[in-house]
């Protein structure tokens, strides 16, 4: 695992104001990764997630078994920032039935009559298990900030507009104290990827027929609107960085870097749960105590019956004492005896 100060880089500090030029897109590009070399980096972050994979199977066993807790991981980026690439490596060694993934798309009619945090509680992981939101609630205040024209009702100009989106970032603050106060981890991921690096990924899909499909024409629409999203997401993290639930600056101009800072991130805080197995109580161990003897005559009955079921004749009982004892004396007889030795009944002397 990465150390803690090391981490701590990424992470908001509640209460501050981020400015996303502060964080790096590419930390390899960085003045301590330098020093390493990109293939040291390179190594390294492999390694760091291929050990992390398996502390997070054990991680996600152990959450299973204790059944108090769950786990709640938030992506949101830019389009082409690796979120869907990231979620598929980190999660790649758990137990596909203790993690659930949802993908919000836009909300139906049913789901714009209800308030804008309503169609995310219903997909909310239960305890024991993994929920992984690939967007999430914040579209409400990223998305439409920047297209107001998606919300049915219309938000207000001037001062009433900044009191409209305080509302929905107290409301989410609110939403996560809850879910943190029941028992939910919420660890939330910003991949933060550079417009140079977004527009090389968007051309590789554009030149590559097998990526065709990862390109949509509102890609290029939304990426008109570069500075207008930095702008509500550096809203957004200051909004909405707890102490309950903080936000983590993850560079994504380099996959290898951002799936191995997200796995040592979510192992870490599984392990800072300090989770144990559920302890039998003195009932269940008598319990388990007969079902264990109970099993084992089972095992020992075996023995003694026949091919077909039955218990075994009394004459074929002896007769297999007869056999035994007559293999012993012939491998008495057998065995050379050291010279001088005087033998009386059979046995040494």
């Amino acid at each position: 695992m990465l150390k803690s100060r090391f981490i701590k880089r990424f992470r908001v500090e509640p209460g501050s104001n981020v400015n996303l030029r502060d964080f790096d897109t590419d930390w390899a590009e960085t003045k301590d990764a330098k020093q390493l070399g990109k293939d040291e980096i390179k190594d390294r972050a492999i390694k760091v997630l291929e050990e992390n994979k398996q502390h997070l199977a054990e991680s996600q066993e152990l959450i299973a078994a204790s059944n108090t807790h769950s786990v709640l991981l938030i992506f949101q980026a830019m389009d082409a920032a690796g979120k869907d690439g990231t979620i598929r490596h980190v999660m790649s060694g758990v137990n596909p039935q203790g993690c659930q993934v949802f993908s919000f798309k836009k909300p139906s009619a049913e789901e714009r009559d209800h308030n804008f945090l309503w169609r995310y509680m219903k997909s909310l992981p239960e305890r024991g298990r993994f929920g992984i939101f690939n967007r999430s609630y914040y579209e409400d205040v990223l998305v439409v900030k920047v297209h107001p024209e998606f919300l049915d009702t219309q938000i207000p100009s001037g001062e009433k507009a900044k009191k409209f989106w305080k509302g929905r970032y107290d409301d989410i603050n609110n939403f996560e104290r809850h879910l943190v106060r029941n028992g939910t981890i919420v660890l939330k991921f910003f991949l933060h990827v550079s417009k140079r690096e977004q527009r090389r990924r968007f051309l590789e899909r554009l030149t590559d027929p097998s990526k065709y499909w990862k390109f949509s024409v509102s890609d290029m629409e939304e990426r008109r609107y570069w500075k207008e999203y930095q702008e509500c997401f550096e809203d957004a993290l200051s909004a909405t960085s707890t102490e309950w639930a903080p936000w983590y600056v993850i560079p994504a101009d380099r996959k290898y870097v951002t799936r191995a800072l997200v796995a040592d991130i979510i192992v870490k805080a599984v392990k800072d749960m300090d989770l144990e197995y559920p302890k039998p109580s003195k009932e269940d161990l008598k319990r388990f105590e007969i079902a264990r003897v109970e099993l084992e005559k089972e095992e020992g009955g075996k023995k003694g019956r026949s091919k077909n079921g039955k218990k075994a004749k009394g004459k074929s009982k002896s007769a297999g004492k007869k056999a035994k004892s007559a293999t012993k004396s012939a491998a008495a007889e057998a065995t050379p005896k050291p010279i001088g030795d005087t033998v009386s009944d059979g046995a040494p002397a």
